[in-house]
């Protein structure tokens, strides 16, 4: 190395930065464009120059567009995406089974599934850092070392063309996928949930008139299990079980959904081989470094929740994050991360490994029973609709979630319907900003008042944000006078009707206990909660 390179690499490591992500994906970007929102500075190291060309995730749901809302770029990303139906079963002959049909107005405000090409999505997220100061992506570099990982700063050594350097850092995500560099510093290993499968991915550009219903099929078929969808308006994916034998021709796999002997254009936009895995990291933290993404957990895509849980760690370690570097929260409140993320991405793992095995398990007796079973089970009436919102069930209770008989909204999310404030029709969390907030039935009384003035958060009256009685009748049928919602729009307790105020605060009220840190060079002056 020579006298430059060493003193550029002094320089570097002199300056260091509050947070440094590793991997420019969704994942990494949108952690980015969360923490400036709240004023927390962060650099981005990225092993490509661009975005990565190629399709791969392809659907989200309703919770992950009020988290790209959240990050600035609802509106971009609404302009290159397009509601879903929502998902069918079908057997071998293409046959219904079942049909999961999904709503274009659901709980958060979006359509319940949406469709894309996650190399645009993954551009609008870059424009968007692109704007923000407090972001810095750098490309084309190489990450080679991460720790030691204590209370302090982290070192992170990375090399580009022009050397070797590193970066000192109060905190560091690794966004940098199922090969994550991170997770080895952070000294996890995975836990396999069992299941593994070897399938071919076609992603197919055509104007031809293909057959399709606005939405996934999953075609339950032992000798040829498959999924397709529609992703853009001449854009398709088609995914098949591998098996044994000759490879068949791309034409002759999605026959069955083209016109008969259709010979008009059929564009191959990439076709790849993918393992489908379940597996879950045993630890997500390790002192100041996290893993988010598929460097804490990989599923197979049959429900479309891998980029969805991706996207819902970010959500929820950002806020955490950004109070205890920012406002001096207690460093225990970085612990809810894992305790809340884990279990929630366990269990959409194995709702999609047992949907997998379902349609395609094998081609055993036992497995054309669970597939009759499950045709069987789908014609119960309200259990598709039962199903759909289980990819997101409430948290369990914890220091940020107070579960009682007598609070059952606590750990669900508060809906997003349009409100009206100050004659501007918007919605509901871009009226309630980025922070704590109360929501409360009625004009707030002098004990919530006091306690909100407190903990330096506003109490709303749901009467005051004109939403055609939709919040009011939220908290009615949650037998609710007011909620305490956290800035992920999670309820963290209730006032149950009749009740005075939220008793026994304690359990939570530590962790939101913040000590202002005015020489920090992300403090803000803003007081709230």
């Amino acid at each position: 190395m020579t006298v430059d390179e060493t003193a550029r690499v002094s320089v570097v490591e002199a300056v260091g930065v509050p947070v440094v992500i590793v991997g420019a994906g969704p994942v990494g970007v949108t952690a980015a464009l969360l923490l400036a929102r709240r004023g927390i500075r962060s650099v981005v190291l990225e092993r490509h120059r661009d975005v990565y060309p190629l399709p791969r995730a392809v659907a989200t749901d309703d919770e992950v567009r009020r988290i790209l809302q959240a990050a600035g770029v609802g509106e971009e990303f609404a302009a290159i995406s397009r509601p879903s139906n929502g998902l069918r079963l079908l057997d071998a002959r293409h046959r219904v089974l079942a049909e999961f049909r999904r709503s274009a107005h659901g709980l958060h405000g979006y359509p319940q599934t949406t469709m894309f090409d996650q190399p645009e999505l993954e551009r609008v997220l870059r424009d968007a850092l692109a704007r923000r100061p407090e972001c810095e992506l750098r490309g084309g570099v190489e990450v080679t070392g991460i720790g030691p990982n204590t209370t302090g700063p982290v070192r992170v050594a990375y090399r580009d063309d022009d050397g070797e350097h590193a970066l000192w850092a109060e905190a560091v995500l690794g966004c940098d996928g199922a090969n994550s560099l991170t997770r080895e510093a952070v000294g996890a290993v995975w836990e396999d949930l069992r299941f593994e499968e070897d399938w071919t991915v076609i992603d197919v550009r055509t104007t031809a008139d293909v057959r399709c219903w606005e939405g996934v099929d999953q075609v339950c078929d032992p000798e040829r299990p498959a999924t397709f969808m529609r992703v853009g308006e001449d854009r398709y994916r088609w995914e098949f079980r591998q098996r044994e034998g000759a490879k068949q021709p791309v034409r002759d796999l999605a026959a069955p959904w083209l016109p008969p002997s259709y010979a008009g254009d059929f564009e191959i936009v990439r076709e790849t081989q993918y393992t489908f895995r379940a597996r879950v990291a045993d630890r997500w933290r390790s002192g100041r470094v996290f893993l988010l993404g598929d460097a804490a957990h990989l599923t197979p895509p049959f429900i479309g929740q891998g980029l969805c849980a991706g996207l819902r760690d970010a959500y929820n370690l950002t806020w955490k994050l950004a109070r205890v570097l920012q406002q001096g929260s207690p460093e225990r409140l970085l612990d809810t991360y894992e305790g809340e993320r884990k279990p929630h991405a366990r269990h959409v793992i194995r709702l999609a490994v047992a949907l997998g095995w379902a349609m395609t398990g094998g081609q055993d007796g036992a497995a054309a029973l669970r597939r009759r079973l499950l045709a069987a089970a789908c014609r119960i009436p309200g259990l598709p609709r039962l199903t759909g919102r289980d990819l997101s069930p409430p948290l369990t209770a914890g220091p940020l979630v107070r579960r009682t008989a007598h609070r059952g909204l606590a750990g669900t999310h508060c809906p997003q319907p349009w409100v009206r404030v100050d004659g501007r029709r918007t919605r509901l969390d871009e009226a309630l900003g980025d922070s704590f907030a109360v929501l409360t039935a009625t004009e707030p009384g002098p004990w919530l008042t006091a306690l909100t003035r407190g903990l330096g958060i506003p109490a709303i009256p749901v009467t005051d944000l004109s939403d055609d009685g939709k919040l009011t009748a939220w908290l009615h049928a949650g037998r609710a006078d007011a909620v305490l919602l956290r800035p992920d729009r999670i309820v963290l307790d209730v006032v149950p009707s009749g009740a005075r105020d939220f008793t026994a605060t304690a359990a939570w009220a530590p962790l939101l206990h913040t000590t202002r840190r005015p020489d920090h060079p992300n403090s803000r002056s803003r007081t709230a909660c």
